[in-house]
């Protein structure tokens, strides 16, 4: 045996000896949900179309009440953020009763799981456990929300709350036109944020479709992109509409048809449907989720309402002043409360997301309209939470800047751009700056805003900075019926 031989051996004893004398075993997931009753309580695609789906409003009011009352229990017990926010508003878990009793629980918003992080950095005390306590005995999977603002907002997730998280979002796609046996390119973001990965699990474990992890135009090309569509007859793709609408233009540059060149079936979008239906003659249905429960509700038909998975979500619309519930038909805030979550749970988690619900219609689940916009000053940018004062904190940074500036949300063409407006100093380069600072820009915010630097003194007519009292910082110029 040669020297080399003899030290691997030896190597290799050693690491044998100190995984015996360690004690140590690594958690793993299968051994972690059970996974009859997850499908059981929560079925994926088709199953749930023939169960679930069809529940009476009975069915589906005793359903939610059980498991709302569990939630509430768990969080009162377990989760500081909301006992400290329940009690503070005199709510009790005892004064729930029934589901007329939701609107008791006061609602939160992102402001206060700001306010939760910033005196708990990092996690916040929103979690349902601490991970200092859990770490290597259970496992658990992370994601962030953009952190546009101050801190990222982190959601951490059990086994559990993936897998039910994976078949509701199965349920999803399958609504807006994913089968098994599909190819599927995703175009969504593999980031920190949850978005992209949800979607692949839902299509790997509980659609048997075949998921492409393209990500982004800044991961994979848009012309590498076409040629995997085509040389794999990509039958759907899941991205957001204003991307699809860019795709479809990049296959017209390149000689292709995008509605005879390609073998897609079923685009899973979100905006611009009737930009997106034009370019690829294929339906391009709707879907509405958000960063901490992932999908809550889907669109079966162009133009139709969106069904809410009814057995994981409670879906409130309320007046964006005073909280108020508003009947069916008025457009208010989105308050979700999610069923299903055994870490990080939402209750009543008033999203800020304008929407309005329609009347329920015995034996299907109840419907909610498309997102319309957004009822505070942030934007969804290409599928990224931009807030104004994000932009300016990034750009005030700068030396070359006087700190002052004003941002601008336009629609040209079907996609959706800001451009921020900023004082240059006397003697800056406006090339330079400008370089800079969309690069800064792209790397803090992970999107692409424009930037316009003005000589000194000129922004003041935009913000009215020596005016008015309280500046101008933010102007929403897109259609309204486009925000």
């Amino acid at each position: 045996m040669n020297t080399q031989t003899q030290t691997d051996q030896q190597i290799a004893e050693e690491i044998a000896e100190a995984a015996a004398k360690s004690g140590v075993s690594a958690p793993h997931w299968h051994d972690s949900v059970d996974w009859k009753r997850l499908v059981e309580e929560y079925p994926p695609p088709p199953a749930y179309f023939a169960s679930t789906f069809r529940w009476s409003r009975e069915q589906v009011a005793a359903v939610q009440l059980t498991r709302l009352q569990a939630q509430v229990a768990r969080a009162w017990e377990n989760v500081p953020f909301y006992r400290r926010h329940w009690e503070e508003h005199g709510f009790h878990p005892d004064d729930l009763k029934s589901l007329e009793d939701l609107t008791r629980i006061p609602h939160y918003t992102v402001y206060d799981i700001r306010d939760s992080i910033e005196r708990h950095p990092p996690f916040g005390d929103y979690q349902g456990f601490d991970w200092d306590e859990v770490s290597g005995t259970a496992p658990s999977r992370i994601y962030f929300s953009g952190g546009t603002t101050g801190r990222s907002r982190p959601t951490l997730y059990t086994p559990w709350d993936r897998e039910v998280g994976a078949i509701i979002s199965a349920r999803a796609l399958w609504l807006q036109g994913l089968r098994p046996g599909h190819t599927v390119i995703n175009n969504f973001a593999f980031s920190l944020n949850n978005a992209a990965w949800i979607q692949d699990e839902a299509c790997a474990r509980w659609l048997g479709c075949l998921p492409i992890t393209a990500s982004t135009g800044n991961v994979t090309r848009a012309e590498k992109q076409l040629e995997i569509m085509r040389d794999y007859k990509v039958d759907a793709v899941i991205a957001f509409g204003d991307y699809l609408v860019h795709l479809a233009a990049k296959a017209r540059e390149l000689g292709y048809d995008p509605r005879e060149d390609f073998h897609v079936k079923a685009l899973a979008s979100t905006g611009s449907a009737e930009a997106v239906i034009e370019a690829w003659g294929v339906p391009a249905l709707d879907a509405y989720g958000f960063h901490e429960v992932q999908y809550v509700s889907a669109e079966v038909k162009p133009g139709g309402g969106l069904y809410i998975f009814e057995d994981a979500f409670i879906v409130e619309v309320v007046d964006s002043e005073t909280g108020a519930p508003l009947p069916d038909g008025e457009m208010g805030d989105l308050v979700v409360t999610c069923l299903y979550k055994t870490g990080s749970p939402q209750i009543r988690y008033n999203i800020k997301d304008l929407s309005r619900l329609y009347p329920p219609v015995e034996g299907l689940p109840r419907t909610m309209d498309h997102m319309l916009g957004r009822s505070d000053t942030m934007v969804k940018l290409r599928g990224v939470n931009i807030w104004p004062e994000a932009i300016g904190a990034v750009t005030s940074e700068d030396v070359a800047t006087t700190g002052e500036y004003f941002v601008i949300a336009e629609r040209h063409e079907d996609r959706d751009s800001m451009t921020c407006f900023v004082d240059l100093r006397g003697g800056a380069d406006p090339v330079a700056t400008t370089e800079r600072l969309e690069h800064a820009l792209r790397s803090r915010l992970m999107v692409a805003v424009k930037v316009k630097p003005l000589p000194a003194g000129e922004l003041a007519r935009l913000t009215g900075l020596g005016v008015e009292a309280k500046l101008r910082r933010f102007e929403d110029r897109r259609p309204r019926d486009k925000r």
